[in-house]
């Protein structure tokens, strides 16, 4: 990670792109430069989400959200519903995402620098941001965003999976695999899915 004199440090990733229900949520870690280095340690090993089991993705964010105690950090998630996506797209629904998490934190953009993974864009308020490709496995604050935003992800598409066991969110997080598009040619579709993603 390239190094910075800035006060604060971002990293910011997203999941639930590529889905066909449930939202899209972006994940945001925060941490002040004082602190950078006693947290690097205390995440060591964390990588991209995808490349982590869901028992290990716990084990970061209670890590994560014993730091956040510490006064060591802070993070937040951001989603945008499918309704939404449906209505706006995609693209509009992430910036839309990043831009709500990134006015919660209320730092100043001249004393912060954000990392961003792939093709994701702060606002251009934020003259010290750096898009770096395949983000969360190359910078430690993008993977630790993207775990977050994952873990709090799995967790609303588990609990939507309650209102609607019908289409077995739990087991596929919303994505468009073989049985979930069997359970909706059987049951039709919710308010959950993103109609214009859908194949009929």
């Amino acid at each position: 990670m390239k190094k910075h004199s800035k006060t604060y440090h971002i990293g910011i990733d997203e999941v639930g792109r590529g889905p066909i229900a449930g939202p899209v949520t972006i994940g945001m870690f925060c941490v002040h430069q004082s602190s950078l280095n006693h947290v690097q340690k205390r995440l060591q090993g964390i990588t991209d989400s995808k490349q982590l089991r869901p028992k290990q993705r716990e084990y970061y964010v209670d890590i994560v959200k014993q730091l956040t105690k510490e006064g060591l950090c802070t993070y937040t998630t951001s989603s945008v519903s499918a309704s939404r996506i449906d209505a706006k797209g995609i693209v509009w629904a992430i910036r839309t995402a990043l831009s709500r998490a990134l006015n919660g934190l209320n730092h100043n953009p001249e004393n912060t620098s954000v990392f961003l993974d792939g093709g994701l864009k702060a606002p251009e308020k934020y003259i010290y941001q750096e898009t770096i490709i395949r983000g969360d496995i190359h910078n430690w604050l993008i993977a630790t965003a993207s775990v977050i935003a994952k873990v709090h992800r799995d967790a609303k598409m588990c609990r939507y999976s309650q209102k609607y066991p019908q289409y077995e969110f739990h087991n596929n997080k919303g994505y468009g695999t073989k049985r979930h598009y069997e359970l909706i040619r059987k049951h039709g579709m919710c308010t959950l899915h993103r109609k214009m993603w859908i194949k009929q």
